[in-house]
Parts: structure tokens; C-alpha cells; sequence
């Protein structure tokens, strides 16, 4: 990744916007670990990157987390909010309702390869040179990610309330190792109709529904500083080793080629 590309202008700690626009002036700017946008929606499209630093964009339809190696995707007419873990280099890209039906018509989250990250970067950092270029280079980015699987480490939430019961301690607690029949027993149901409406609701099994919600916590630590190790234990892996592992095959990279990429996007 690059490590000699000019970024901008570090704005002061802005206040509590109703627009991420508003938060990132001219579309780029560095944000504080923990900030938060409440639910708004845009007219146009939204496609959001954390250059460094982790973006987790949250709907009615779950939340889909996004690293230094992914970028979310809001089509029009989403309500969402976003919260930014680490100390997060914001680039922010509106498109224009005409484009938008390039794209699938619901959030997700797509990998950046380094055509589109320079692409963001060059549409966020520098001014326009000559009339339509951005324009131009836009529809490059568009191009390319209809053309690009979704991975959305997406976390969907549950309407049924026993499920909700379930996953709500869960959020609450990541890391604890209770098994489903003893989370069914606190919720009110049998491990047989939670494993079933993890399924049918949800779309994936319980094992997978918490290893997302585990890695999701384990990206925001990583941001953070913390050890791979000690994220490890933080979320809820008996051992270092089937951390990286469940790591590796959701992020695409293991928890220490991350941390790496971090430190070296923040030189």
C-alpha cells in the first residue's frame, strides 16, 4: 500500500453532524476513535472507505463492517448510521442516482483492490484538474465494482424477539462461551428452535452468526492496539491460533498482516 500519498488536512474534532458530508469536508478527514453519525439517509448513493481505521455502517438489516481493505456501499433511501473505530482516515464518494443502479440495490460491503483505493484516493485528495475528470474517474469506480464479489461481513439482526433476546447478550458479552441451548434457556426457547431461526431468519448458523459478531469486536481491538493475543482472549478464542485461522478466512489476511498494513497507511 502506499506510504508516500498526500493525505488531508487533519480538521479539528467536529461536532455531531446529521450528514457524514458535514463531518469530512470535501469528501476526505481524519475522524476519533469511537465517533458516531446517528441514522440519516441520502438521496444518492454512498460509498464510504476507511483508508485506516475500521467503519462499521449499521441498518435495519444488520451492520456491515468495513476494514482498511473493504468499502460500504448505501444505496439511496437507507437509513444508516456509522460508527468509526480507530483513529479513522475517512474518504467519502456520492453517486449520483444515475450510476447507482450499476451497483446491488442493498448495503454491502466490497473489496478494494489497489485500482479502486487509488482511484478513491485521487477523487478525494486532490482537486479537480480539468472539467469532468471526476466525473469520469468516478464511473472508473463504479465500473469496477460492479464488476467485484460482494464480501460483506455483514451481521444481520433478528426480528423474532427470542432470537433478539439471544443475540442482545451476545452483543453484550462477545466473548463469553455460553452455548446456544444455555443461551435458549435465559431466552426462553429450545437450542433446536434458536439453531433453526438462526437459519431460516438470519441465514447463517449460530456458530457462524458469533464468529462474525466476534471478528467484527476483534477488528475495532486490532485498531485499537491491541495485541493479537490479547484480542484473541478479548473475544472469546480459547487459543491464539483458531483466532488468526476464523480471521484470516472472514478478513482475508491474518490479524498480524492487518495491524501491519495500519501502521504503514499511518506513516
Amino acid at each position: 500500500m502506499p506510504k508516500n500519498r498526500q493525505t488531508s488536512p487533519e480538521p479539528s474534532e467536529p461536532s455531531e453532524p446529521s450528514e457524514l458530508r458535514d463531518a469530512i469536508p470535501r469528501g476526505a478527514g481524519w475522524l476519533p476513535h469511537g465517533y458516531h453519525l446517528d441514522p440519516h439517509s441520502h438521496v444518492q448513493g454512498q460509498l464510504v472507505y476507511a483508508a485506516a481505521g475500521v467503519l462499521a455502517t449499521t441498518t435495519e438489516r444488520g451492520t456491515w463492517v468495513a476494514p482498511a481493505n473493504r468499502m460500504t456501499w448505501t444505496p439511496p433511501g437507507f437509513a444508516h448510521s456509522h460508527r468509526f473505530y480507530g483513529r479513522t482516515d475517512v474518504r467519502l464518494l456520492t453517486v449520483p442516482v444515475e450510476l447507482c443502479g450499476e451497483l446491488v440495490e442493498h448495503p454491502s460491503v466490497f473489496a478494494i483492490s489497489p485500482l479502486l483505493r487509488e482511484a478513491v484516493l485521487a477523487l478525494t485528495d486532490r482537486s479537480e484538474a480539468r472539467p469532468g475528470a471526476y466525473e469520469r474517474l468516478l464511473a472508473v469506480v463504479v465500473d469496477e465494482l460492479s464488476d467485484t464479489p460482494e464480501q460483506s461481513l455483514h451481521l444481520p439482526e433478528p426480528g423474532d424477539d427470542r432470537l433478539r433476546a439471544v443475540t442482545d447478550l451476545l452483543h453484550a458479552d462477545p466473548g463469553r462461551t455460553t452455548t446456544l441451548a444455555e443461551l435458549g434457556r435465559m431466552a426462553g426457547a429450545s437450542e433446536r428452535t434458536l439453531s433453526r431461526l438462526f437459519r431460516t431468519a438470519l441465514g447463517m448458523s449460530f456458530h457462524r452468526w458469533r464468529t462474525t459478531l466476534r471478528i467484527h469486536h476483534a477488528l475495532a481491538h486490532l485498531t485499537n492496539g491491541l495485541s493479537v493475543t490479547d484480542t484473541a482472549m478479548e473475544c472469546g478464542w480459547s487459543n491464539p491460533s483458531s483466532f488468526i485461522d476464523a480471521f484470516t478466512e472472514v478478513v482475508g489476511q491474518t490479524p498480524g498482516r492487518y495491524q501491519a498494513d495500519l501502521r504503514n497507511d499511518t506513516k
